[in-house]
């Protein structure tokens, strides 16, 4: 829990001109330092007192430090500047990316700015602003004989809402956060979860007299000493949420993108689920997907039957069983004992909340020929489509967060299957996926290398060098 700021009576926002352009190598402190020795406030009295917080904007501290670079490539310089692109927003104007700088601040193109400098240049956001402000604190401190925190802030946008306010980027000898958990609200309920962000409060405040056109970047706010700290305290990093909280750590764009590209990947066989029903809705998207997959002759042969707690599931399965044992016992070398160890594998099929059956019709569209190799190709076209229907299916199931398992058992006795069923013979079964709610987390899939799975392509041989 952070130390508990008490509340304040008062609160006074002074701003500090005077101080003049600022430039590579500049003494900032000391310019600082004499521009707020000249602050006179309402009361009369001037400079500052023990308890102020002098809040600086950036940009000033980044041309002191050097931070000013030529704007060859906006992009390129986002990108030096930045871990990672959270959103992308493309406008008739112009692109503005939102990013996480390596301080792990989010804003807008890294929070490079090319107002109030020379055409052609850029100011990009001070290398370490906590530590900028340690040391900017230590020489105030010590110039104007005052207990001091210093607050480095930058302008950003916050998620739907309009309008930019000003936030603490850097921070030395301030309370950070006030944390209320634990407290009692004027009714005497127990505050839970509020935390009030101090260093950004004081730096919205300060950016009310200071601002770009104005050209006034440092202000001094009083009223708020039982915040202002002995040591430097951990700085602005203390606001920065961790990635693993963050609910919203990609934009929407980005966010479908990454659901994209690792879709395939999401799909793990899931053999144990939760009692939990799945939904209707979730089955219907999830064959709504599979509906979009390859089919030949521009043909629509995909067929899919949802079985929950229908009375037809255990006619079915109690089929198939009698079939898969019979076929078993009349192969050499199963013992009774290995065929209801192989029995058992189906169970899942029993116990599964769902169970969906897809199938293939060749008479949707699966031309005929007057051999039966082109129509062994045909056949075979219509069950690699009907593999990648039943593979966007499970695909969309998982990105539902839903699991499922394909078991293979209805292509080994499709005549039972349709029989059962009172389905046509020009059905092609594939297979039954059992689907529910995982009931534990899958293992880590271990990557594959995918040229392991690529083959070299064939080099061009002259007829003649073939011949002896």
């Amino acid at each position: 829990m952070t130390e508990a700021v008490h509340a304040t009576s008062g609160l006074q926002v002074c701003a500090v001109p005077g101080l003049p352009r600022i430039n590579a190598n500049d003494d900032l402190a000391a310019l600082i330092g004499s521009a707020c020795a000249a602050v006179i406030w309402p009361d009369g009295t001037t400079g500052v007192h023990d308890g102020d917080i002098l809040v600086i904007t950036s940009k000033i501290v980044s041309k002191a430090e050097g931070r000013v670079v030529a704007a060859a490539s906006r992009d390129d310089l986002i990108d030096a500047e930045s871990v990672r692109t959270l959103a992308t927003k493309v406008t008739p104007k112009n692109t503005t990316r939102i990013v996480e700088t390596r301080h792990g601040l989010v804003m807008a193109a890294a929070g490079i700015d090319a107002s109030n400098v020379e055409a052609g240049t850029v100011v990009l956001l001070p290398v370490d602003p906590d530590a900028s402000a340690r040391r900017l604190r230590m020489s105030l401190t010590a110039s104007l004989g005052a207990r001091l925190a210093v607050v480095v802030t930058d302008t950003m946008g916050r998620a739907w809402r309009n309008g930019l306010t000003d936030n603490a980027i850097g921070v030395a000898g301030l309370v950070c956060l006030d944390d209320h958990t634990g407290r009692t609200d004027a009714y005497g309920r127990t505050l839970e979860m509020t935390v009030v962000a101090i260093a950004d409060e004081v730096a919205s405040a300060a950016d009310l007299v200071k601002g770009k056109s104005r050209e006034v970047p440092v202000a001094i706010v009083r009223g708020l000493g039982d915040a202002v700290t002995s040591a430097d305290g951990p700085g602005a990093c203390a606001l920065v949420r961790p990635r693993n909280e963050d609910l919203f750590w990609l934009g929407t764009s980005e966010a479908l993108s990454a659901g994209r590209a690792s879709a395939g990947e999401h799909r793990r066989t899931v053999r144990h689920f939760t009692g939990g029903a799945v939904s209707g809705q979730v089955i219907e998207g999830a064959i709504a997907s599979a509906i979009t997959a390859p089919a030949p002759h521009h043909a629509t042969p995909w067929r899919f039957m949802v079985l929950r707690h229908d009375p037809i599931r255990t006619v079915l399965l109690d089929a198939m069983r009698d079939r898969w044992v019979s076929d078993l016992r009349a192969t050499e070398g199963f013992t009774e004992e290995a065929i209801s160890a192989r029995v058992a594998r189906g169970d899942l099929l029993r116990t599964a909340p769902v169970v969906v059956l897809p199938f293939i019709d060749l008479s949707a569209g699966a031309h005929t020929y007057p051999d039966e190799a082109r129509n062994a190709a045909e056949r075979d076209l219509f069950m690699v489509a009907g593999g990648a229907s039943v593979q966007n299916l499970m695909v969309n199931l998982a990105a539902a967060n839903v699991g499922s398992a394909w078991i293979s058992s209805t292509m080994f006795c499709a005549e039972v299957v349709l029989e059962a069923l009172a389905l046509p013979a020009t059905y092609l079964p594939l297979g039954a996926l059992a689907v529910g709610h995982p009931g534990s987390t899958p293992p880590v899939r271990t990557p594959l290398d995918p040229g392991a799975f690529m083959l070299d392509v064939p080099q061009r041989l002259d007829p003649e060098s073939t011949r002896d």
